[in-house]
């Protein structure tokens, strides 16, 4: 599991890939991926995959064959101030 931040990076497989083959196939180490976050299937009838990623091993693998990146990884959040009322998580109080 990779410390500090990190980034995504898009990568070309075969189709059914694991984070083993990306693993492989790029240089990587299990330290330097999110492996909670795995080996995302984003077009896997082209072959495109994402990965979380250490900011140090995006920079080694960004602009060779197959890798396209980095991208940066915000934090999703809700938007807006919480709702309330019926349909809320707050039951309509």
């Amino acid at each position: 599991m990779t410390q500090g931040p990190t980034v995504l990076v898009t990568v070309t497989l075969p189709a059914g890939a694991t984070l083993t083959d990306a693993l492989r196939r790029y240089g990587l180490t299990s330290d330097e991926v999110d492996e909670a976050y795995g080996l995302v299937p984003v077009d896997p009838a082209q072959g495109l995959y994402a990965l979380l990623v250490s900011e140090e091993a995006a920079a080694r693998i960004t602009g060779g064959p197959g890798v396209s990146g980095p991208y940066a990884n915000p934090p999703i959040e809700p938007y807006g101030p919480p709702r309330s009322g019926p349909g809320s998580d707050d039951g309509g109080r």
